[in-house]
């Protein structure tokens, strides 16, 4: 996986989608994938959207070696996703 470099912090770019469970509640459909761009992550998730009850690519300001991880950044959105918080 591939994490654009921005000097000592990183900007991760993940997409991640969302599916109703039996019980109605939203859950995460698979785990959040990482992508090696902001275009990827915009066409995978336009190209998701019909299947899951939200899409969602996102960019987070990240120093993984610090596990420092700022507010997510949404791309592009389609459908139900949780709060980012």
């Amino acid at each position: 996986m591939e994490q654009q470099q921005r000097g000592k912090n990183t900007a991760l770019i993940v997409l991640a989608a969302f599916e109703r469970g039996e019980d109605g509640d939203l859950r995460p459909a698979f785990e959040a994938q990482q992508m090696p761009s902001w275009d990827d992550a915009v066409a995978r998730a336009k190209l998701m959207s019909p299947s899951y009850a939200g899409v969602i690519a996102l960019k987070m300001p990240a120093n993984p070696d610090e596990g420092e991880f700022g507010k997510p950044e949404v791309l592009w959105q389609h459908g139900e996703a949780p709060d980012l918080e």
